[in-house]
């Protein structure tokens, strides 16, 4: 990867460490941008272990760190977010998703910060009741959005609207559906329904769906919202739309095994819940919950259109997704 002139733009990019951000940062370097990434004092950076990057701890609950950040730089794209289907203390999540957000942003256009791409979710969209395919204008109804990461991304979403809207702040909007690929290393909740899946250890499905994307071509759609982005416009950055059966089919292929065959419904799975949830209070981690059940009744169906159409994004097959997702959760597996 070549070195980035001295004059090259210095972009800030927070979240490098995780599995959206540390595809942005090589996508950023590939376009020859200096970068500086925020990261958590202590946190795992086995992600951008190499990258010719300066890393500056900081956290997005400590506004004075962003503050620090941002200073000198030209571009600043926020990846960093709390991103987990289940949590003890959703305050904390918020206060990261949404006051954290709130944070950076004020600090970058207080430095005089060009251009923000913020990286939101489809999480914080709209969903038709049919399960046809949304865009960026469906309707949200806030009221009906499960769990606390997705009302926190479209909190998140709506004070970066706001700030755009009454402060002028300069910052463009994607939204990822469902991304998968390379260095997963937490993972993340569908990496890990994928390596295990490909474990063999995902014996039943429900009947959900979801959109399916390539963790570099969303990185490259971030840097496409940089270029080619209207400021306070929102993005979609998925790939193709696959029921939950179809997506383990895909990964028991790609692992050689045989897939599920066991559709599950949704409604006697409701005690199990229960009873996880209540487990979680000493500590073990949930494996469902109710909030993920009324989420997987909806599927997560989505269209790229303007994405496509306004950044020229081109996703690749979401197969190839799932293929490179399998064989990094193998070496990675290997090397454990």
């Amino acid at each position: 990867m070549a070195s980035a002139s001295s004059d090259a733009p210095l972009t800030l990019l927070t979240g490098a460490t995780g599995f959206v951000g540390s595809a942005v940062a090589r996508v950023l370097l590939a376009r020859g941008h200096r970068l500086r990434l925020l990261a958590r004092k202590g946190g795992n950076r086995a992600n951008v272990a190499g990258l010719e990057a300066a890393v500056v701890e900081g956290d997005l609950t400590d506004p004075a760190s962003l503050t620090s950040a941002v200073q000198g730089c030209r571009y600043v794209f926020h990846v960093a977010a709390d991103y987990r289907l289940w949590v003890p203390e959703p305050e904390a999540m918020l206060r990261a998703n949404v006051e954290g957000t709130t944070s950076l942003l004020r600090a970058a256009q207080s430095a005089g910060v060009e251009r923000i791409v913020y990286c939101s979710s489809v999480a914080a969209l709209g969903l038709h009741a049919d399960g046809t395919p949304a865009d960026e204008t469906t309707p949200v109804h806030p009221e009906n959005i499960a769990g606390i990461y997705k009302q926190s991304k479209y909190r998140a979403e709506q004070a970066v609207l706001a700030l755009v809207r009454d402060h002028a702040v300069p910052a463009v909007i994607v939204n990822p559906s469902t991304p998968v690929g390379p260095r997963d290393i937490k993972p993340t909740p569908t990496g890990k329904m994928i390596r295990d899946a490909a474990a063999g250890k995902m014996p039943a499905y429900v009947d959900t769906g979801l959109n399916i994307v390539h963790v570099d071509d969303v990185a490259e759609g971030h840097v496409l919202a940089l270029e080619h982005g209207r400021i306070g416009e929102k993005y979609i950055l998925g790939g193709e739309d696959f029921s939950l059966r179809e997506v383990f089919a895909m990964t028991a292929a790609a692992a050689g095994r045989r897939p599920p065959r066991i559709e599950l419904p949704i409604a006697p799975l409701v005690p199990l819940a229960l009873a996880c949830e209540l487990l979680a209070r000493f500590g073990i981690e949930p494996v469902v919950t109710r909030e993920t059940l009324a989420m997987a009744r909806k599927k997560m169906f989505f269209s790229s259109d303007k994405a496509r159409r306004e950044l020229g994004y081109a996703p690749r097959p979401a197969i190839q997704a799932i293929e490179d997702a399998v064989a990094w959760f193998r070496l990675a597996r290997k090397a454990a």
